[in-house]
């Protein structure tokens, strides 16, 4: 049934300074960008090995008024040392969510709030390389 993923949506109420902040993050601007009365309603990233998707959506369009306190899902996306990625979000101004974890041989994890209140996790994850390496 779930044949991949397509898009991460996070939720900022400035998408013009979220946009930058992905961007630095990144090293890329976006590659789509829809505006809504002048202003960005929406801007999408295509990142990693398979292109996926980040996009960064205007809260006024969330279905639920977000809540104060981050949480819920954590997506992970592939890093190549955890340690290094998770000191670069917090130099960028993220807060730790999770420090990094071994959660096993070959599996590193660790999250962080950005500062638009969406929860980032990284991970290092030896099946992920297998994969990308067939």
């Amino acid at each position: 049934m779930l044949r991949g993923l397509t898009t991460v949506s996070f939720f900022a109420d400035d998408v013009t300074a979220a946009a930058r902040w992905y961007t630095e993050l990144l090293g890329i601007e976006p590659y789509f960008t829809r505006p809504a009365k002048g202003t960005p309603a929406y801007v999408e990233f295509r990142i990693g090995d398979h292109q996926h998707e980040l996009g960064i959506i205007d809260s006024r369009f969330a279905c639920r008024p977000r809540s104060e306190e981050a949480g819920g899902a954590v997506t992970y996306w592939h890093v190549d040392d955890v340690e290094t990625a998770f000191e670069r979000l917090l130099s960028l101004g993220a807060t730790a969510y999770e420090e990094p974890v071994e959660r096993g041989p070959g599996f590193v994890t660790a999250s962080v709030v950005d500062p638009f209140g969406n929860v980032l996790g990284v991970m290092y994850n030896q099946h992920y390389l297998e994969v990308v390496g067939r």
